[in-house]
């Protein structure tokens, strides 16, 4: 018996929007994800199985094969780095904007700024872009206060609704790009087990493909 496909999947909101799609593609938990203290989950496909992980944790556990397959969102793996994972399916939940902010009203620095984030390989990437010499201070939270603290000229973060930045007196500057949930894959994987692992790519295609059909409709 072939050993059972990996399937890691990001904990959170990502989970909480990737578990209809995998269900309408045939593949679901044996038991409440919820309920569980397991990691690792069985599936209604026998070769099939579930992990999961810290969203930051997916591209590792994809790169270095101990999974096939992982969702997890562009953020993460632009800070990342792609070597390794193929990057067939934009999955298309958990939509938000990577952007620059800073204090309302308020003009950065042409040449120089301090920058706090946790995207700290993206950030140094996108001001060396920009001609701007960087000092990137890496922080895991409550981004918002680096500016208000003066700890930093401005933050690079995620943003959705942008409430948080307007309730601190702050307001997006830069986008830097666009985010979605990706689906990637192991590239050794894709070669070893394109047989089980195209008609699964195929079927999270058509499940996304029949999600954006009815949100359009509905």
């Amino acid at each position: 018996m072939s050993k059972p496909l990996i399937l890691a999947l990001s904990k959170g909101r990502i989970l909480k929007e990737t578990l209809p799609l995998l269900a309408a593609a045939g593949i679901e938990p044996l038991e409440p994800l919820d309920k569980s203290r397991k990691l690792l989950f069985d599936t209604t496909l026998d070769n099939v199985k579930l992990v999961i992980l810290r969203a930051v944790d997916v591209p590792t556990y994809v790169q270095m094969g101990a999974a096939d397959v992982g969702v997890a969102g562009k953020d993460v793996l632009l800070e990342h780095g792609a070597q390794g994972l193929y990057e067939p399916l934009d999955l298309d939940i958990s939509r938000c904007r990577l952007m620059t902010a800073g204090i309302e009203g308020v003009t950065p620095g042409r040449a120089r700024r301090r920058v706090a984030t946790k995207f700290v390989n993206i950030a140094r990437r996108y001001y060396s872009d920009l001609g701007i010499q960087a000092e990137v201070i890496k922080l895991y939270g409550a981004m918002e206060l680096a500016p208000l603290m003066n700890l930093a000229d401005e933050i690079v973060d995620i943003v959705d609704t942008g409430n948080t930045l307007r309730a601190n007196g702050m307001a997006p500057r830069e986008l830097i790009a666009d985010i979605s949930t990706r689906l990637v894959v192991n590239k050794a994987s894709m070669t070893v087990e394109h047989a089980r692992l195209g008609p699964l790519i195929e079927r999270l295609g058509q499940a996304v493909a029949e999600r954006r059909q009815s949100d359009v409709t509905s």
